[in-house]
């Protein structure tokens, strides 16, 4: 598999819609948890694509690996915060299961990219 340009991997695409979809979803959070939960979504969200995309111009496929557990484990801490926004009421159903939507197309996209370079190196 050769990737020359982050910008032309699926999960990196998928990764800066799921990040876009999170600062409009957390636009109408309350104004007193803009240093608070709205805070720690935005990071969790753009920390994927920018993993992805640091990984990628790192010199191995090694590195590159490295870079997509974390983006992986942003993933799943942006899940958990989504779902705590849900219950504080900070997010509707509908626009929760929308963006969990996206999330999950994200994670199996980047799953499926750490399972081809895996196969590369052994």
């Amino acid at each position: 598999m050769s990737i020359s340009r982050f910008r032309e991997l699926k999960a990196w695409q998928l990764g800066m819609d799921l990040a876009e979809r999170v600062y409009l979803l957390t636009d109408s959070f309350p104004k007193s948890e803009t240093y608070g939960i709205t805070s720690q979504i935005r990071r969790s969200a753009v920390s994927i694509p920018s993993n992805l995309a640091e990984g990628n111009g790192r010199d191995s496929t090694k590195e590159f690996l490295h870079f997509i557990a974390i983006a992986v484990g942003s993933i799943c801490e942006l899940e958990t915060q989504l779902l705590l926004s849900q219950r504080l009421k900070y997010i509707n159903m509908s626009d929760l299961e929308t963006v969990l939507a996206l999330l999950t197309e994200t994670r199996r996209t980047i799953r499926g990219l750490q399972k081809a370079l895996k196969s590369k190196i052994t």
